[in-house]
């Protein structure tokens, strides 16, 4: 029996189909191949078309099946990762009426600010254990004060993960993480933040009915059957953000346990057992896949937006036609701290540890005389190490103590140079697994579907691929680097 999983990034769309016998991920893959677009009308601003989403998740399943050469009749269950924080929004012909706001899209901090503030800070921590911030019903306020003529169209406001299973299934439906991440949550209650919604005069009916995160939630219709080359009526089983979904992939599912990736965006995520916040909401806690009421279960997402996108963008604008191999190579050419030069890596939005400030991306320290595209692209890779130091530190103060962060082998992991110097700067042991987010999709649905009949059952074939351990003789330079990187920051901040 095969499971099959979606990764719905603002990069790309992944895919990956398991074996549930054995374990094993018998094929994979990723479209397109350059970095998706990402559209910015006005400054801080980030869109994307949810049907283009579609269009690549039907180009990338029909190519896989065909490389593959897997029987179609064979999948039995399709599970889903996302991209967090955005907004897609449907009239009741389930037709898409504006771009999706995507996660890094800042055009409503101003608005979560207010509500922080009138709402008070007590209530949004201590219920929803987050500032409305620039989150997705903050996103649906702003559609409501900008663009009121298509508010009145909409029949359902969804995430991302949400519009494809609405695809797949003809279907529209949620989870309490989900709507969590959203901030639409009240955890006190355990339901929908009503005051919240009047605050923001959100008409609550426009949420989706709720599903358990590992359930039935739907049947491959017979169109999108036909266009994906799939059987009709496969179950999708499961649903969930790509942070929750990324640490699920990598069996983090207990309190202390911590998992991280370095995409377009980065993160460290933390599972806790206990409803806790952080009173400057620099970090974020969501219910995690396996929460309940009875059993709390919350991931402390540290979220950095400018991440790998930056690495994206040094390879497109300073090592054009190089590839990220080649980029990893020549910043390994470079030793600790890059000989002075430091980047400030905030160049894709207002980033949530700065408390939702915008500062940009900044290189610093650049000597022409001296200095090469060599020193350039290290700096970038120790620049983003660093804000994760930041960020882990803001996440210490809660009360966690990280000593392992379990990461796939992927994306900024996979450079040499990225990887020693986060393990030097949190002195935190990295362990590697040959995992992803589409194949932690695929064996979610699997659990869902009754494929696997626990989650130890689930994970039994994941294997660790390599761990970094912190560098005893390079700790020293690692610190003095991070001195003058959080020198800077800090000035600029003031």
């Amino acid at each position: 029996m095969l499971s099959l999983g979606y990764d719905i990034g603002s990069s790309s769309i992944k895919c990956a189909i398991l074996d549930c016998e054995s374990g094993k991920t018998i094929a994979h893959g990723s479209y397109p191949a350059e970095e998706m677009e990402i559209q910015s009308p006005k400054p801080g601003w980030a869109e994307q078309d949810p049907e283009l989403w579609w269009k690549y998740v039907i180009t990338l399943t029909q190519k896989l099946l065909r490389e593959s050469r897997i029987d179609p009749a064979l999948i039995k269950t399709i599970g889903i990762s996302y991209q967090m924080h955005g907004l897609v929004l449907v009239d009741n012909q389930q037709r898409v009426l504006r771009p999706s706001i995507i996660w890094c899209d800042s055009r409503a901090v101003d608005i979560g600010r207010a509500a922080f503030s009138t709402l008070g800070e007590d209530y949004c921590l201590q219920h929803l254990l987050n500032s409305p911030g620039n989150f997705t019903a903050s996103k649906l306020r702003w559609v409501k004060e900008n663009e009121p003529e298509i508010l009145k169209q909409v029949h359902k406001a969804m995430l991302p993960g949400e519009f494809i299973a609405m695809k797949l299934t003809g279907e529209i439906s949620t989870t309490v993480s989900g709507l969590s991440e959203g901030i639409y949550w009240d955890f006190v209650k355990d339901a929908a933040s009503t005051k919240l919604l009047q605050y923001y005069q959100i008409d609550e009916r426009l949420l989706a009915p709720i599903r358990p995160t590992f359930s039935d939630q739907g049947h491959l219709t017979k169109s999108a059957a036909e266009q994906l080359g799939l059987r009709e009526g496969i179950s999708v089983a499961y649903r969930a953000g790509d942070q929750p979904n990324n640490a699920f992939s990598l069996n983090v599912l207990n309190p202390g346990e911590v998992a991280a990736t370095a995409g377009t965006s980065g993160v460290v995520y933390g599972v806790i057992d206990k409803i806790t916040y952080d009173k400057k909401s620099r970090v974020n806690p969501f219910a995690h896949v396996n929460h309940s009421a009875a059993q709390p279960r919350l991931g402390v997402l540290l979220c950095i937006n400018g991440t790998g996108i930056l690495n994206s963008w040094l390879r497109k604008n300073v090592a054009s036609g190089m590839s990220y191999a080649d980029i990893n190579d020549l910043a390994a050419e470079v030793a600790i701290g890059s000989d002075g030069v430091i980047v400030i890596p905030f160049g894709n939005g207002s980033e949530r540890i700065l408390e939702n400030k915008n500062i940009g991306s900044q290189i610093l320290g650049l000597d022409f005389n001296r200095h090469s595209r060599s020193h350039v692209l290290r700096a970038a890779q120790e620049g983003v190490a660093f804000s994760f130091k930041y960020g882990v530190d803001i996440m210490k103060e809660m009360g966690m103590d990280i000593q392992v962060i379990r990461a796939g082998y992927a994306n900024m992991f996979l450079s040499p140079v990225f990887r020693q110097t986060l393990a030097n700067i949190t002195g935190a042991t990295i362990e590697l697994y040959d995992t992803d987010g589409a194949q932690g999709a695929a064996r979610g649905a699997a659990v869902g579907a009754g494929l696997f009949a626990s989650f130890q059952d689930a994970f039994k074939s994941l294997r660790k691929t390599d761990q970094v351990r912190p560098s005893s003789g390079a700790i020293d330079a690692t610190r003095s680097a991070y001195k003058s990187w959080l020198s800077y920051l800090q000035r600029t901040l003031q």
